[in-house]
Parts: C-alpha cells; sequence; structure tokens
C-alpha cells in the first residue's frame, strides 16, 4: 500500500503507518511482550474462572451486502462474565498473577493459579491492595477480579468519567477516587498514590519503568482475539481495531502475525477524533501525546498517550490509522441495534463500535477505500468490545435498552 494522509468528505482522517508491513518479522523483543506460552497459561486461568464460555462470533451478512464487502464478522464482548466488557479478561487476569507473584514472594516458594482462586493464601492475599486508573470499563475489571480474589482495590476516575461507570465499579466493592484532569493525569495520579501507599498498581497501558502487569493484561486480551480466530472458518482480510492506549489492538494483531504471518490481515486502528493518538503518532513516525481534555462519547477510548508496549508491536505490523467522530460511532450503534436484512441485532456501546464506524467511513471514501484494499471480496473483523456499560446513555443514544435491542423489540 502506498504512503498516504488524506481527509476524505466530512470528518475522515487516514494516515497509512510509514513503518508498517504485513512482511515484518516477528522480532524478540515482540515474542517478549505476547507469545504463544503466555497465552496457553491465560487460556487455561481463564477457562477455569466460573462463568467462562467464549463470547459469540456473529456473522453480518445484512450489512457486509449494504456495506459492499464480501464478509463481515462482529465479536461481541457485551456479556462477558456478567461485566459487559473485554476488560474482564485483561485486568481480572493480571490481578491474579500479581497476586500468585506476591504470595510466592512473601511464602518464598511457587504457589500454583489454583490456589490463588481457591483462598488457600487468603488472610496474606487480605493485605495487599490494587489500583489502576480507569475510564470505566478496565476499573471494573481490576474491582472484579479484586472482589473474586479477596484483595483490596482502589480505582481512580477522572473528571469526565460518567456516574454510572462510577457506580458500576463501586459495586464490586472498590474504593472510587474521582481526580482532576484526563485520563492521563489520572494515570500519574495512581502511579504516585500507590508508590506512597504500597499498592500495586494494575494498568492497562504501558510505560518507562512499569511493562510487566499491562503485559499480563494484554495477554489476558489474546484469549479474545483466540476465540475470535478460531470460530472463523477462512481467516479475514481485515480488521478494523479500536484503540485507547492500544492494548487490546496490539493483543489481536500479535496473535494474527503469529498464526498467519506474512499473510496476516490488514490491520486498520481507529481513534476518537477527539482523542487521535495513533494517528498523530503514525503521522509524527514515533509515539506523540495528544493534550486536552480528550472529551469523547467514546468513553473507553479517550486516551492521549499510547502504550510503550503495543507501540512496540503495532508500529511493525500494523497498517494505517483513521479517526472516528462520536456521531459516526453512535450511527454504528443503531446499525446493529436495527439490523438489516437477518442479521442478529446487537446491543454496542459507545466504545465497541469504533472499529465498524471505521470500516464504514472508509468503505464510503474512494481513496481510502483504494488505499486500504477494500473491494467486494473483502472479509472484515471487528471487536465489539463492549456492550451497554453505561445503560442510561445507551438508551439515550439508540431509543431502546440493551434489553429490548437483543429481545429485537421495536
Amino acid at each position: 500500500m502506498p504512503d498516504a494522509s488524506q481527509t476524505g468528505p466530512g470528518p475522515l482522517t487516514f494516515h497509512l503507518n510509514p513503518n508498517g508491513a504485513r512482511s515484518a518479522p516477528w522480532s524478540a523483543a515482540q515474542d517478549d511482550i505476547l507469545n504463544d506460552t503466555g497465552l496457553t497459561r491465560a487460556r487455561a486461568t481463564i477457562a477455569a474462572w466460573p462463568g467462562y464460555a467464549p463470547t459469540p462470533l456473529y456473522p453480518l451478512p445484512g450489512l457486509a451486502a449494504r456495506t459492499g464487502i464480501a464478509a463481515l464478522h462482529y465479536k461481541d464482548e457485551g456479556l462477558r462474565f456478567g461485566l459487559g466488557s473485554f476488560k474482564a479478561l485483561g485486568g481480572a487476569y493480571a490481578v491474579a498473577r500479581l497476586l500468585q507473584t506476591q504470595v510466592e514472594t512473601r511464602l518464598g516458594q511457587p504457589v500454583p493459579m489454583t490456589a490463588i482462586l481457591d483462598g488457600s493464601h487468603a488472610d496474606l492475599i487480605a493485605g495487599i491492595t490494587v489500583c489502576c486508573a480507569t475510564d470505566g470499563n478496565h476499573g471494573r475489571s481490576v474491582a472484579w477480579g479484586a472482589q473474586t480474589f479477596g484483595c483490596g482495590c482502589v480505582i481512580f476516575i477522572h473528571a469526565t468519567v460518567s456516574g454510572g461507570r462510577e457506580a458500576a465499579i463501586a459495586a464490586y466493592g472498590a474504593e472510587v477516587r474521582r481526580t482532576p484532569g484526563n485520563y492521563d493525569d489520572s494515570v500519574r495520579i495512581a502511579q504516585d498514590t500507590a508508590a506512597r501507599e504500597g499498592w500495586f498498581v494494575v494498568s492497562d497501558t504501558s510505560y518507562p519503568g512499569y511493562m510487566a502487569v499491562p503485559k499480563d493484561v494484554m495477554q489476558g486480551y489474546e484469549v479474545m482475539a483466540a476465540e475470535a480466530f478460531d470460530a472463523l472458518d477462512v481467516p479475514p482480510s481485515h480488521i478494523f481495531l479500536q484503540t485507547g492506549v492500544g492494548g487490546m489492538a496490539a493483543a489481536v494483531t500479535a496473535l494474527a502475525k503469529r498464526r498467519w504471518g506474512p499473510e496476516r490481515p490488514i490491520i486498520v486502528l481507529c481513534d476518537p477524533d477527539h482523542a487521535a493518538c495513533w494517528l498523530e503518532s503514525f503521522r509524527a513516525g514515533r509515539p506523540v501525546a495528544v493534550a486536552g481534555d480528550l472529551d469523547t462519547l467514546q468513553a473507553g477510548l479517550a486516551c492521549g498517550e499510547v502504550s510503550a508496549l503495543a507501540w512496540i508491536i503495532l508500529t511493525d505490523h500494523s497498517d494505517a490509522a483513521l479517526s472516528v467522530p462520536d456521531t459516526a460511532a453512535v450511527d454504528a450503534m443503531r446499525l446493529l441495534a436495527v439490523p438489516f436484512d437477518n442479521d442478529p441485532p446487537i446491543a454496542a456501546g459507545e466504545s465497541a463500535v469504533a472499529g465498524l464506524a471505521g470500516l464504514l467511513a472508509a468503505m464510503a471514501d474512494g481513496p481510502t477505500r483504494a488505499a486500504l484494499g477494500l473491494t467486494a471480496a473483502t472479509r472484515v473483523l471487528v471487536f465489539g468490545t463492549e456492550g451497554d456499560t453505561d445503560p442510561a446513555l445507551y438508551q439515550e443514544l439508540v431509543g431502546r435498552s440493551a434489553a429490548q435491542v437483543r429481545a429485537g423489540a421495536a
């Protein structure tokens, strides 16, 4: 694909990754972040949790036909462990791994993961506190993991996180602290507070000096990718992925590269247009921060700085980034709620659909469509990373509740 940067009709902005190439080898540094051994361990651990089941992968032939492509598959994370998002795979898994390490350190001997899950070391675990900053879903996962495994938990949320998401986190027994500033400010506050209090940060973003735990978070996310890939009869030609800090996108991309090598799908990253840190980083050829309040309806993606670990993977193995306005995200939510032809109705939250919205915008713009090689033979996979994690907001945007959508009610 040629290098290109352009603005299409309306608000679509698109830039090819100057470093990305399908032929790029999977490096030792990348394998140190995500690898098949880690995925096997994560799948075994998560499969043992009560309530585990692979989430649905829905074919959407009606929407595919109307979009002008051959196939479209949507991985629906809306009911994952009752938490409503894929984040349940990452934050809670990282909590379990951290607790296992801490118990092993304090006992001076190996401890199997089963002993963390069955309460064998409940007294030791009760004295440990985990914390993180969140836009909502990651904090809910960390809080659920802490409640499940029996440790303390403090979650930091920034100024624009909704009251509904705050209440959902607190429902899992965590102390919730609201901070001034944006998401990136809350990350720094969480880190500073943890250092002062002796707590352990379980973050889904990585930065210099903080790499180990985010690897576990991302390894948990690969379970979602593995479920989707295993369920496909034919590999996709393209995967459109919403970003945020990039941990989920990097996890899906990493498994795609390891599984399919130079034949991997074309990977397109989709940023909210008010928090387009991947788009701007690709333009600069290096990680750059997007400043400001990052005010976007796509709250789970309101991140101004890319994850250092995600950059190591996506700088080589993704192909382009584009920006998605909030209006396009809402349109995609409504398309899924009132589907075409015999497609299933899907309740997708506002942070779930940037990948789908990016596909629709790219197909509607001739130069972008051509640059990405989108044709009538294209097969696309997208990940619907949350359901109605803020039910009141979902109903306001879509005009009906998630329960009504899933029941096919008008």
